[in-house]
């Protein structure tokens, strides 16, 4: 039986995945070309697999070698001499493995080339080049060279020297041997590597693989391609699940990056399996909402980089802050160091021209990481941590009392501050306040289209319960109404009949408090603070 995997490279007859035949059609043509190109994508992006499906799809047509620089270790690349030899001997390893042995080389060369390694007279660059010229020239098909995780190599002048070798045989491959087509994975940008060559020097950008075309191909999984999967699962297991519903709340939450969906998936399947709930209940909406707050309170090599990256980043991180909390915008500009680190990294995208968080699960992770800072230092965090108890009866929770509370608590400790206050960090407070109360049983997100100075739209999901939230800044009474109307709109796309709508107001003579409104068909809970 097959299973979801989020470890390694995926294996069509092993695991559940999705299709990337497509996918594998627009790479080849750069391959059919003769391209040297290199798939840069963040973490657990799918390079490894692709990598994998794409060696198995070329070989009709070509003498595919596959290496992985994480078999090489920092000390091989510490010298010319010791990584010719460290390098050979990987290729060489790699053309002789018996369980998937390489054929179309001239065996003579090989010979002879580990003849070189076996007596460690490998010395240069260029000698190693050589006779990967002749093997090249000598070959029954033409050669494919691919090389993942060259970030472990990235940071040292032997890389360097390895990528200008293959620049030079590639400009010149008209009259000299060399490999047809190159590809390189990873999660940094080659064609602009910011390397530190010698301690005693600033950072400084210095590639010599501006040969390399663009790639372009978009490696994001579609609603489709994550129906195709899910329906190769429920072959197998009968859940009675509505595949195309819970294709697109998975992709809500993910905007298709591998790694989550695949996450979300076992996450579920493990639900199943554990017996917790049964097929059908597991793999719905709800068991999507669930398996996603159980992610988000695990601890994960993607969040681990995440967090470390934050750290190191510190332009990276204020810039993310101020997106979520302040609904500031940045325009998309990848010259512009933090959001190409975050786009690289796979943490920001371009939405319209601005810079977003790339996904839902992102930005609710983030969301708790930065409140989880503010928390210890906060009197609303402490308040609603103290009386939590009294908003939840018989697994419901009592949005209309959160709301009475917050503004009673809000007026006491903060109702004497500025304007600028106000605006800054009004909604976090909110936040703030929100999530002990709901934290371990529910989660929250913020729909991200709504996200600016003036607008911020919560949705709280709570053991099946769904509440709308509208948070806005006090613009007058037209913009007020418009706030209304907004709100009325969302509850009708969630299907609810009931809404909330929290308005920071810089009037002075604003009435303070909680009131119900009837918009049309729908009733709306308002406070003003």
């Amino acid at each position: 039986m097959k299973t979801f995997n989020t470890t390694g490279r995926c294996i069509p007859s092993r695991h559940y995945m999705v299709n990337i035949d497509e996918k594998l059609v627009q790479i080849k043509s750069m391959v059919d070309q003769g391209d040297y190109f290199v798939i840069n994508r963040a973490r657990q992006y799918g390079k490894t697999t692709t990598l994998g499906c794409l060696a198995d799809a070329l070989r009709e047509e070509y003498v595919v070698i596959s290496l992985d620089f994480q078999k090489l270790s920092n000390a091989e690349f510490s010298d010319e001499k010791r990584f010719c030899v460290s390098f050979a001997k990987l290729f060489l390893r790699t053309i002789n493995n018996k369980r998937a042995k390489i054929t179309g080389l001239d065996i003579n060369v090989t010979k002879t080339l580990q003849k070189l390694v076996d007596e460690e007279s490998l010395e240069t660059m260029g000698q190693m080049f050589e006779y990967l010229s002749l093997l090249c020239e000598t070959a029954a098909r033409p050669v494919i060279l691919m090389i993942d995780e060259v970030d472990s190599a990235s940071n040292n002048q032997i890389f360097l020297d390895f990528l200008a070798q293959l620049r030079g045989y590639y400009l010149d491959r008209e009259q000299t041997a060399t490999f047809h087509s190159v590809i390189l994975a990873g999660v940094y940008d080659i064609k602009n590597l910011k390397l530190k060559i010698r301690p005693e020097e600033e950072h400084r950008f210095n590639s010599p693989w501006n040969i390399a075309e663009t790639f372009h191909i978009d490696m994001s999984f579609s609603i489709r391609g994550i129906a195709g999967m899910l329906s190769d699962y429920e072959s197998d297991h009968h859940t009675g699940m509505n595949i195309s519903e819970i294709s697109q709340s998975i992709y809500e939450y993910t905007s298709g990056y591998p790694f989550l969906i695949s996450y979300i998936c076992k996450t579920i399947d493990a639900m199943l399996t554990s017996g917790r709930c049964h097929g059908f209940e597991a793999w719905s909406q709800r068991g999507v909402t669930e398996a996603v707050g159980m992610i988000l309170r695990e601890r994960s090599t993607l969040f681990d980089s995440l967090n470390r990256q934050l750290n190191e980043h510190p332009d990276m991180r204020d810039m993310l802050r101020n997106i979520l909390f302040q609904g500031s915008r940045y325009s998309y500009n990848l010259y512009n160091e933090a959001i190409h680190l975050g786009s690289m990294f796979g943490y920001m995208k371009n939405r319209d021209g601005s810079v977003a968080v790339s996904n839902r699960i992102f930005e609710m992770w983030l969301y708790n990481l930065f409140l989880s800072e503010d928390e210890l230092k906060d009197a609303t965090y402490d308040e609603a941590q103290l009386s939590r108890n009294q908003f939840v009866r018989n697994g419901v929770l009592d949005m209309d009392l959160v709301f009475r509370k917050f503004v009673a608590h809000y007026v006491d400790v903060y109702g004497q501050n500025d304007e600028e206050f106000l605006e800054k960090h009004g909604r976090k407070l909110f936040l703030l306040y929100l999530k002990p109360i709901i934290n371990g049983t529910g989660h929250y997100y913020i729909e991200a289209e709504t996200r600016d100075r003036d607008r911020t739209d919560v949705v709280v999901d709570y053991l099946g319960q769904q509440f709308v939230i509208e948070m806005k800044i006090w613009r007058g009474p037209q913009y007020h109404a418009e706030g209304e109307r907004q709100l009325a709109d969302y509850l009708e796309q969630y299907h609810l009949e009931k809404g909330y709508l929290l308005v920071f107001s810089f009037n002075r003579n604003k009435e303070v408090g909680v009131k119900e409104v009837v918009y049309e068909d729908k009733l709306l809970i308002e406070a003003v603070v």
